[in-house]
């Protein structure tokens, strides 16, 4: 099967976020399974290129014209890569945003991109099913329900549109379809209208042939109110079409027996490594070796409130006066930035952060932590509990999302279960768990049992590939008609 996967980015060659790592890992993935795949990227800064294979696409964007190019990348893992190139678009510093605030022209962008990318099935790639990610791409399904309803090259493509993340809507003002080139008639309720404005994820709900969101529990919390932003009951309309397919962890890059990001390897059958991994990791952050049998908790997130930071900023110093390390990396927002930099500040010898981005260090912390600290409001799939579970670093987390499905609760008197959780959002509900985790690390052989439970466990790729591409099969034999005269 040909699979053409459109994403606003992903690895290695953008990223802000775990979808990069699921638009790398899911088409290497689909191809060792035979499957020809290719992807979509837009060209942002810093992407080098070799080949322009159409040196100029004509798309329509309201009164004007546009003229991107499209450039062929390389071919990595059996992957070929694509990019839609429009400098003036996404030659910029951020992918989308600067210094923190959304660039106003998102809606155009976007627009152009999921154009140029159906232009690409058309005269580049022809595709047997289109795979979309998010908000970004959402309007491809619509645009062939519409724009394209009439063209006999692509009317019958069917769509897969996975959200990863359905706190992110894409919503602009109303004028966005004029600028963009789009039916006035998606100004309806039934469309893409929500409370006023332009909702580019509802239009990628209501048009595509099947909707897939990255953990089976995810799947069912956002046709509710808590989880569904707003778009429950669009996502409870289509019901018969969603499913929950858990994202995979690739091993190939995140296993510590094979990590060169670390001090040193090691597996479950030896775990000496892990003691070494953990002073390399008090050193980095200049915290005592001295301690190294006190406990480490690690974290690497956005420092945002999705994450579980307001929680966290409520009992942290209540944690801190626990016995134990904590060691955090990432960035977010300001407010949570400046607490951490001030609670490490509180906690010297104790406590350490890195605002940035730092894969090195990621790994790093995954392989030199004991525990590693999960908190989040809601969490679609999540990669790293994963990640903590291959390196056997005990995840801490809450019971959501994709953290509920991968990680199961530990069982003092069987020994079973692979970690801690907590259901209530709430800050001694966190507190509790993290110093039930700290309970059992003292005791050296439930610790180990534990730490072996979660290695032995398998996220990878393999299983969750083999059931999207049965998904793509469904999409071919239950796409939805497309008339010449469709509008909404």
């Amino acid at each position: 099967m040909k699979i053409l996967f459109v994403s606003p980015e992903g690895l290695p060659f953008s990223k802000t976020g775990g979808l990069a790592d699921v638009v790398e890992a899911l088409p290497k993935a689909l191809a060792a399974l035979g499957h020809d795949v290719a992807v979509v990227l837009p060209r942002y800064r810093g992407t080098r290129l070799s080949t322009v294979v159409v040196p100029s696409l004509t798309v329509p964007m309201g009164d004007t014209l546009r003229f991107p190019a499209v450039a062929d990348g390389a071919v990595l893992n059996g992957v070929r890569y694509f990019f839609v190139d429009d400098p003036a678009y996404f030659d910029r510093d951020g992918l989308y945003t600067l210094r923190g605030a959304d660039f106003p022209d998102n809606g155009e962008r976007f627009t152009l991109f999921s154009k140029a990318a159906i232009e690409i099935a058309k005269q580049v790639w022809r595709p047997d099913v289109i795979h979309c990610h998010d908000w970004q791409t959402a309007l491809v399904p619509v645009l062939l329900h519409t724009v394209y309803a009439g063209d006999a090259l692509v009317r019958r493509l069917p769509v897969v549109f996975t959200v990863h993340n359905m706190g992110y809507h894409g919503t602009f003002d109303r004028g966005l379809l004029a600028r963009a080139g789009l039916p006035p008639t998606l100004f309806d309720i039934s469309a893409l209208e929500f409370y006023g404005r332009v909702n580019l994820l509802k239009g990628g709900l209501l048009a595509a042939d099947w909707i897939t969101t990255v953990s089976r529990r995810y799947a069912q919390e956002i046709m509710t109110p808590e989880f569904g932003h707003g778009l429950d009951g669009v996502v409870r309309q289509r019901a018969g079409r969603v499913s929950g397919i858990l994202n995979g962890a690739d091993y190939s890059l995140w296993s510590p027996e094979s990590d060169d990001f670390i001090v040193s390897k090691y597996s479950a059958k030896d775990l000496s490594g892990k003691a070494r991994c953990k002073k390399d990791l008090l050193r980095e952050f200049k915290l005592p070796e001295a301690s190294a049998e006190r406990p480490l908790i690690g974290i690497v997130s956005r420092f945002v409130d999705q994450k579980g930071f307001d929680l966290l900023s409520k009992v942290g110093s209540e944690m801190m006066r626990e016995d134990l390390f904590l060691v955090a990396l990432g960035t977010g927002e300001p407010k949570y930035e400046r607490y951490l930099r001030a609670l490490a500040s509180h906690y010297p010898g104790k406590m350490g952060v890195r605002v940035g981005f730092d894969n090195t260090l990621a790994h790093r912390i995954e392989a030199g932590a004991d525990m590693f600290l999960m908190p989040s409001r809601y969490e679609p799939c999540g990669l790293n509990q994963m990640y903590s579970l291959r390196y056997g670093t005990v995840p801490i987390v809450r019971a959501t999302g994709g953290l509920d499905d991968t990680v199961e609760a530990f069982e003092p008197f069987t020994g079973k279960g692979t970690g801690f959780k907590f259901a209530e959002y709430d800050g001694r509900a966190l507190l509790a768990a993290v110093r039930a985790a700290l309970g059992v690390f003292r005791d050296a052989k439930a610790w180990r049992g534990l730490q072996l439970n979660g290695m032995a466990k398998d996220f990878s790729w393999n299983a969750s590939a083999a059931e999207y591409a049965r998904l793509y099969e469904t999409a071919l034999k239950t796409r939805i008609p497309r008339a010449p005269d469709a509008s909404n």
